[in-house]
């Protein structure tokens, strides 16, 4: 280790030596631009003698004597150069050999030929510096082998690593499509704060941060529901936004404290229409992206086409209890009676504070974990969302679904409560459970209930995460892989 560090140290020297001398002979090191007519991808599909000026970052270079090869790359493509003193200035093609290393970009001008083994090569004509590199490639780097330079120096993942930069151009592809969709179907974006100040619209532990200004402790967002919903009461008829949210919760393959979500609201509908429009915007994104409505994801084939499978939320917890849990009235009296099934032991219930809570804790691991393919749940107990419109035939169940794949909730949807009288008594109830104890319940958001109590029309409304779905689609085991810059220690 400390030889390769004292062979990085010299490599430093000797470039800024390099800088010293062009900068003693007046030569401007860091250009302020160049004059490109195509990008590399351009270049490639252009007739064979066209005259081009391309520019890009060197990522290989070999030199034979008088003449060599160099490839020079951007996000989207790579392209073989041939440099040799047939066509530079003996002068010229010094400097390119003493001057220029990899890592540098360059400007290129020349025409395009095709090697004897079929290459697209550009045939170099001038060779310019555009700005020099301090520090050299990683000479071994293979982005998948190293994870915490991945994270860390996320840049050198995208010049070494096809697949990273795939998986950065879908995510730009993905939120393109998505306003696309959304804005086809008539749904306009809008943009709500992300310091609040009250912790609502999901069950989650906020950050909090001190507004100076105002003497006042903010949280930053946890979801955009609570102002989504404002935005319908005005009048606004579907909305819809792209919403950078925080929980200060645990980290793992599919959970960051920081992440993209995305969230819709649409006047007059019920979650039954959210269904219908999740499965098209899927099936629609998955054409654009990938081509195909069948993917692979660590090693299943995940099949989109066609119908989804759908589960009774309630009725599968109450065939793999044994009982209905929906008649018990408290935490205490649900764990007892699901402790009794031998399914569970007591213990695993330390910490869970609420009956919700423990519904919960027992689908994740007796529901969740098994679903592979597309699945929509559906029919849940009203004690976990308190958002969620009430069923009108059984007020402990509200209408809201979500939809599995491989064990990952991709998105959650339902019909929202809009009767303040209610809204409040369940916010009420979560103000009581945060005094008990659960930091992940929500707060009485008074301005909230005031939108709702001038009044709000039927709305179903859904949220998904960009970063989790993105996973799926671009076949990724980690979050942290589809986020260009995750937090790290």
């Amino acid at each position: 280790m400390e030889n390769n560090n004292e062979n990085l140290s010299n490599e430093i020297d000797i470039r800024i030596e390099k800088i010293r001398l062009l900068k003693n002979k007046d030569i401007v090191v860091y250009k302020e631009r160049f004059e490109r007519t195509h990008k590399i991808n351009e270049a490639r599909n252009l007739e064979m003698g066209t005259k081009v000026k391309i520019c890009g970052r060197i990522v290989f270079r070999r030199i034979m004597g008088k003449f060599g090869f160099m490839q020079i790359r951007d996000v989207e493509d790579k392209i073989q150069v041939s440099v040799g003193v047939n066509e530079l200035k003996e002068e010229d093609y010094e400097f390119y050999k003493k001057m220029i290393d990899i890592a540098d970009f360059v400007g290129v001008e020349g025409e395009l030929y095709q090697t004897q083994t079929g290459e697209i090569t550009v045939r170099a004509e001038k060779v310019i510096l555009l700005a020099k590199a301090l520090r050299p490639l990683p000479e071994k780097f293979h982005g998948l082998s190293n994870t915490e330079l991945r994270y860390r120096q996320r840049y050198l993942d995208l010049i070494s690593n096809q697949q990273a930069r795939e998986v950065f151009v879908g995510r730009s592809i993905l939120l393109r499509e998505l306003r696309n969709f959304l804005y086809d179907n008539g749904f306009m974006e809008v943009e709500t704060p992300i310091l609040q100040s009250a912790v609502c619209g999901a069950s989650a532990k906020p950050f909090f941060t001190k507004h100076n200004a105002l003497d006042k402790i903010c949280n930053l967002r946890i979801a955009p529901e609570t102002y989504l919903k404002q935005v319908i009461a005005g009048g606004f008829d579907r909305v819809f936004e792209v919403a950078k949210c925080f929980r200060n919760e645990g980290m793992d393959t599919q959970h960051l404290q920081e992440f993209t979500m995305v969230e819709w609201y649409a006047s007059y509908w019920n979650f039954e229409d959210n269904i219908c429009f999740f499965k098209k915007f899927i099936k629609n994104l998955l054409n654009k992206i990938r081509g195909s409505e069948i993917i692979e994801f660590q090693g299943h084939t995940l099949d989109f086409s066609g119908e989804w499978e759908r589960i009774n939320y309630t009725e599968r917890l109450k065939e793999i209890l044994g009982f209905d849990f929906l008649e018990c009235n408290s935490r205490d009296e649900l764990v007892e009676k699901v402790v009794q099934t031998k399914l569970f032991n007591e213990n695993d219930f330390n910490g869970i504070k609420t009956m919700g809570g423990v519904i919960d804790f027992v689908y994740k691991r007796k529901v969740r974990e098994n679903i592979i393919n597309p699945t929509i749940l559906y029919n849940y107990p009203a004690c976990l969302v308190p958002l969620a419109r009430r069923n009108d035939k059984n007020g402990k169940l509200i209408d809201m679904f979500q939809v599995l794949v491989c064990g990952n909730e991709i998105c959650k949807a339902y019909s929202e409560l809009v009767d303040p009288i209610v809204q409040r008594e369940t916010l009420n109830e979560q103000a009581l459970a945060k005094k008990l104890g659960d930091d992940e319940a929500m707060e009485v958001d008074e301005d909230f209930l005031l939108a709702m109590e001038h009044g709000m029309p039927p709305i179903s409304g859904l949220g998904f995460g960009v970063d989790r779905l993105m996973t799926i689609l671009f076949d990724q085991p980690s979050i942290r892989d589809v986020v260009l810059f995750p937090l790290m220690k």
